[in-house]
């Protein structure tokens, strides 16, 4: 399922999570004050790109934060990223909201936003993932470019309910853990809807593994 995020703050982390997004099919508006990263990002086309202040209704009204799923405010200033999260929270309902904070904070901010990105220590997958939700996590050790995903497998996904045996999984793909997550799957483990499964994933494959367990 695409989900439309909007990302505000076109800078680093900004546009790298905005290509992870972009990357797995998401829709991205991102929303950027300096004239020159607008320029740069419309030019890489990752995204939508709408310059202006995301803390002004407007902006975020023309961003389409109606119809967004999630916002991902990550500016590099933590008290503008809070308040844009607290800002789409009024203009629209049931919204997911995310903010870059510049120190580890000890959940002091879950009581505003639903997760937070502390870049130092997280890159932009982890970005991307947190921005998304939980059904899609990406550990926050990986080793070069694999990929190593948590994945909720989807009712009525492809693979939802068949063995490991049975589904054509592209190589570069290792499903590491059983249902239970005490035991290493095995050919006849079965990807039951509902559940996790740590899986290991190349970057050229990932969009396939993730059409196949979430549909």
């Amino acid at each position: 399922m695409t989900r439309d995020i909007i990302i505000a703050g076109g800078g680093r982390v900004g546009f790298h999570t905005a290509e992870v997004l972009a990357a797995r099919d998401e829709k991205v508006t991102v929303v950027e004050q300096d004239e020159d990263r607008v320029e740069e990002i419309a030019d890489a086309w990752i995204a939508t790109v709408i310059q202006g202040d995301a803390s002004d209704p407007d902006i975020l009204e023309q961003a389409g934060i109606d119809d967004a799923d999630t916002i991902a405010a990550l500016t590099e200033l933590t008290g503008l990223n809070l308040a844009v999260c607290l800002l789409a929270t009024r203009l629209t309902d049931e919204i997911r909201t995310v903010a870059r904070v510049d120190r580890e904070t000890n959940e002091t901010y879950d009581r505003f936003v639903d997760a937070v990105v502390y870049p130092e220590s997280a890159g932009a997958r982890v970005a991307a993932n947190k921005t998304t939700g939980e059904v899609v996590q990406s550990l926050a050790d990986v080793t070069g470019d694999v990929e190593i995903l948590e994945i909720s497998v989807a009712e009525g996904a492809p693979a939802a309910g068949r063995t490991l045996a049975d589904v054509a999984f592209p190589a570069g793909t290792l499903v590491i853990s059983g249902e239970d997550g005490n035991r290493i799957s095995k050919p006849d483990t079965t990807l039951t809807p509902g559940r996790r499964y740590v899986v290991a994933v190349e970057p050229g494959v990932v969009d396939e593994v993730l059409q196949l367990m979430r549909g």
